[in-house]
């Protein structure tokens, strides 16, 4: 290791550190009242306009709202795919798309997983990118953070049979949070040389005398929300790894930032909602632990390469395929691992280039359910989850009850804490197996052995996780795929939500117990260690088959 690595880790945590506190401020504020006065005046206008009554909801029509407003989009959305060649702003008279990629493209977006079975500059209008996966980056982002303010709730709550509006909370996390954010971002990636426009295609003619098609397009507004809600959807095909998208070293690190800035400003915000801050500061410590790690694990195998680098004389910077050279190795590893251990998918270089062990830890990160600071809304109420199921195994290893912040946990909230952590590894499992075992899902492997493996493992963790990465490598364009991975997405989603919002229901429901001398402490670093150890142990058991018969067979391979 050198300490440039050591150095950049710890920049970007103090960094992403120092602008997550008063963020969390704002957070708090949105989860335990009413915003400032004034603003509460232009609510009460909205909500009048806009028909919404701010009664408050039990966890049943919180979980209603939360369905129901996204199955609204996913229409809305697929109806615009299919027929953007008659909408405005499509200069390049790009046509309708096929009804399963739109399908698939709909739910992809609706779901904040943007996986991208086509490339967006030869694909999709303007319009279909501003009015439809702009949007939609918004309300995905907003869904999550709203699930996550109800659970919240449901811990800092007692005896109480709501968990907040859903309407309300979708509104003001996209007008007092989303949006200015953005804002902020886009203004900045224009700065550093992102692009921004409604005009055509230019058609150039190189110095060598060939023709050649620049795209355009208003890619800075979609970078800024594609980030800031762990989005990851590209304006280009190539995604962060495009000059127009990603044009500088302080863009790439500011992207970096942005995917994990809301995670991070959540955790902080819980500890403050519940009356404690070190309960956050504990999550956020296991969060890190798991980060830092993954990051030097990755960071490790690519400055070292393959075995067979060695046998060939080669040094590790020739570790550069599939990797921008503005951006390096250690740049890159990073940025691999920020985008999967949160649900973004944003990618700065291509993860089939990675060696066998570095591209594993993307992979398992987004296995273990993307917890490590997670997606915006989605990382933290997963996190929780496996909190929850800390605080049952500890309690029998102690002859305990189980509490956690006062709240007993009983035999339901188990059931649909076990449900919400396994529910994305039994799609991720059950859909490779059904693409390894169809001639339809064979015939899209492009690699062969172990490797070719990987990459089908690795778009059904991706989209059963709602993380929208691809390690490439595989033709996922066709009727089969386009399906399979819109099931993968749309039950990887609302499987998780459902069950958490139940939870939630129950727990604002219930009275909150005194701490006793039995009580597990939540805060220090026995639960921290614990959890982190929880955590890896369901990964293990659960993933380290499959991933024995892809990249650790082709890292033995060499």
């Amino acid at each position: 290791m050198n300490m440039t690595l050591f150095l950049t880790i710890a920049v970007f945590m103090a960094v992403l550190l120092t602008l997550s506190l008063p963020l969390s401020k704002l957070l708090v504020q949105l989860i335990e009242g009413e915003p400032a006065y004034g603003l509460l005046r232009i609510e009460k206008k909205l909500w009048r306009c806009c028909a919404i009554k701010q009664k408050e909801m039990t966890g049943l029509q919180y979980a209603l709202a939360i369905v129901i407003f996204n199955l609204c989009g996913l229409a809305l959305l697929f109806i615009l795919l299919m027929t953007q060649s008659g909408l405005p702003l499509n200069p390049q008279q790009l046509p309708n798309l096929s009804w399963d990629l739109a399908l698939n493209t709909a739910v992809s977006f609706v779901t904040n997983t943007n996986w991208q079975a086509y490339s967006g500059e030869s694909t999709l209008s303007y319009f279909s990118q501003m009015a439809g996966l702009t949007v939609q980056n918004f309300l995905s982002a907003a869904s999550g953070i709203a699930v996550v303010f109800a659970l919240i709730r449901a811990f800092a709550r007692h005896s109480s049979l709501t968990i907040g509006n859903a309407w309300v909370d979708l509104t003001r996390i996209t007008l007092y949070i989303l949006i200015p954010l953005s804002l902020i971002f886009a203004l900045f990636f224009v700065s550093q040389g992102v692009i921004q426009n409604v005009s055509p295609y230019l058609h150039l003619t190189t110095l060598e005398g060939t023709q050649q098609i620049i795209p355009m397009g208003p890619v800075a507004s979609q970078e800024a929300i594609k980030l800031l809600g762990t989005n990851g959807g590209g304006f280009f095909g190539s995604n962060s790894s495009h000059p127009f998208e990603n044009p500088t070293g302080l863009s790439n690190m500011a992207q970096m930032l942005a995917i994990f800035l809301i995670p991070c400003a959540l955790c902080m915000a819980f500890g403050r909602a519940v009356g404690d801050s070190r309960q956050g500061n504990a999550l956020l410590w296991a969060m890190s632990i798991i980060f830092i790690v993954a990051v030097l694990i990755v960071t490790y195998s690519e400055l070292n390469g393959p075995d067979y680098f060695t046998q060939l004389g080669l040094d590790s910077q020739s570790n550069m395929e599939g990797k921008e050279s503005r951006f390096g190795i250690i740049a890159s590893s990073l940025y691999a691992v920020v985008t999967t251990a949160a649900s973004c998918g944003a990618v700065n270089s291509m993860h089939d280039s990675f060696t066998a062990l570095g591209g594993m830890m993307p992979l398992w990160l987004m296995q273990i359910g993307e917890v490590v600071f997670g997606g915006v809304g989605s990382g933290l109420y997963g996190m929780l989850m496996y909190v929850l199921l800390t605080v049952f195994l500890s309690g029998l290893m102690i002859g305990r009850s189980p509490e956690y912040l006062g709240k007993k946990i009983e035999v339901y909230e188990i059931k649909m804490t076990v449900l919400a952590i396994l529910v994305t590894p039994t799609l991720v499992l059950i859909g490779t197996a059904i693409a390894l075992v169809t001639d339809a899902g064979k015939a899209g492997i492009l690699n062969p052995g172990a490797h070719g493996f990987t990459e089908v493992l690795y778009a059904f963790s991706s989209a059963a996780n709602n993380n929208g990465s691809a390690f490439a490598g595989l033709s996922v364009n066709t009727p089969f795929y386009n399906l399979m991975l819109a099931v993968m997405m749309f039950f990887g989603r609302f499987g998780v939500i459902i069950p958490v919002l139940a939870i939630a229901g129950r727990l604002a429901a219930k009275k909150r117990q005194p701490a006793g001398n039995g009580t597990l402490p939540t805060q220090g670093p026995l639960f921290i260690g614990l959890l982190v150890g929880t955590i890896l142990l369901v990964g293990a058991l659960t993933f380290i088959p499959a991933l024995a018969l892809g990249p650790i067979a082709e890292h033995l391979q060499f």
